[in-house]
């Protein structure tokens, strides 16, 4: 395991807002040598920024404790010269920080959602899903395509994405361009982006270029109608041991309740269709007068053939506050404490209904053939 990065400074002031009703004892310090709560991060830039964003809001909370930044490699970060979607690893980015957590090196790990499997392996949970960043996908554009957007680009013009989701879609919207494999993280994406001609444009996850303070590179932030989004895209995930009362009870502060709703009902959704990386599953969200709207859809590889559907619940459910067998009940990897547990169920049933509806109407033949053409490529 790599070396731990430096401790953060703990705060001064009182207790904050929104903390566990019982003490940390377990994790409150004791004198210099004492115990700091350890976050396990993938070392990309954009995962320290994002894990540095998350102990933040910790600190606010708990200024009492001291934090500990712990970062590693993974597999995904290993291979670089391979699509995503043929290395066929459920958790390429995670696996790594999982099992520092098994063996309690780390207290809690900070993932993109998008990058957690939906069934998590046994002993772990997800204890907080932040509040969302834009989950939309955005277009950065060569320095000499600056201004234009995608539809205005020559034709045949390369556009970079890593993602089958966002070329089966654009390919199908934008037939005159043509969409080739770019990996690295996104430093090294843009970088090949600004000093080759390889590529007129790359897509990249707007959360992720708005966290990196990269926004003025965005040229066009893709809508629904263009390109629907991953399944969690644009949420931060803090995972941890599901029987680590103390943390989870902790995490569970940094509960955004639409998030988690929304995003249960996405991986629901993910789950259902058996999806993942290697076959193009999207899906747009959004909750609104207590009614959560989930959109969900499969693609060929190619775009031309597709299924899209929009269903709603509602999930306008009051907290249930008595303590019970039921308090620590995950849906779809997720514990949230902090989220009536009727409205949770509500999403998770959305997500399966929607997803039972394109099962219906033939996307597992869709999904299946995508899944063999990608492995044949």
């Amino acid at each position: 395991m790599a070396a731990p990065g430096p401790a953060a400074e703990s705060g001064a002031a009182g207790p904050g807002r929104g903390g566990p009703e019982r003490p940390l004892t377990r994790l409150l310090p004791q004198g210099a040598g004492g115990r700091a709560v350890r976050v396990g991060t993938r070392r990309s830039q954009l995962a320290r920024i994002q894990t540095d964003s998350v102990v933040e809001m910790l600190r606010e909370l708990y200024p009492d404790l001291h934090y500990e930044i712990v970062a590693m490699s993974t597999t995904g970060d290993k291979i670089l010269d391979t699509a995503l979607s043929k290395i066929g690893e459920k958790s390429l980015f995670t696996k790594e920080l999982e099992n520092a957590l098994e063996r309690n090196e780390v207290d809690l790990v900070v993932h993109s959602l998008k990058d957690l499997p939906t069934s998590l392996p046994p002993g772990f949970t997800i204890g907080a899903i932040c509040k969302r960043e834009n989950p939309h996908d955005a277009v950065v554009f060569h320095p000499k395509n600056s201004g234009k957007m995608l539809s205005l680009l020559p034709e045949k013009s390369v556009i970079g994405t890593s993602s089958l989701r966002r070329a089966a879609q654009l390919k199908k919207k934008f037939p005159q361009l043509e969409f080739r494999d770019i990996r690295g993280n996104l430093n090294t994406r843009l970088k090949k982006l600004d000093e080759k001609e390889d590529f007129s444009a790359i897509i990249l996850a707007a959360a992720g270029l708005k966290r990196m303070g990269w926004e003025n590179r965005i040229g066009q932030i893709l809508s629904p109608e263009d390109c629907l989004y991953a399944v969690g895209q644009g949420a931060l995930a803090v995972e941890v041991r599901a029987k680590d009362q103390e943390i989870l009870n902790m995490v569970s502060a940094l509960h955004d309740g639409e998030t988690v709703l929304c995003c249960i009902a996405e991986r629901a959704f993910m789950k259902h269709l058996e999806g993942g990386c290697s076959v193009p599953v999207a899906v747009s969200s959004m909750l609104k007068d207590g009614q959560l709207y989930l959109t969900g859809a499969v693609y060929s590889l190619d775009g031309s053939d597709s299924l899209k559907e929009t269903m709603q619940t509602s999930v306008n459910y009051p907290q249930q506050n008595e303590d019970g067998p039921n308090d620590d009940v995950q849906h779809v990897g997720i514990t949230a404490k902090t989220v009536p547990c009727q409205a949770q169920q509500a999403a998770e049933n959305l997500g399966a209904e929607l997803a039972s509806l394109l099962l219906s109407k033939g996307a597992k033949h869709i999904l299946s053939v995508a899944r063999q053409l990608n492995d044949a490529c």
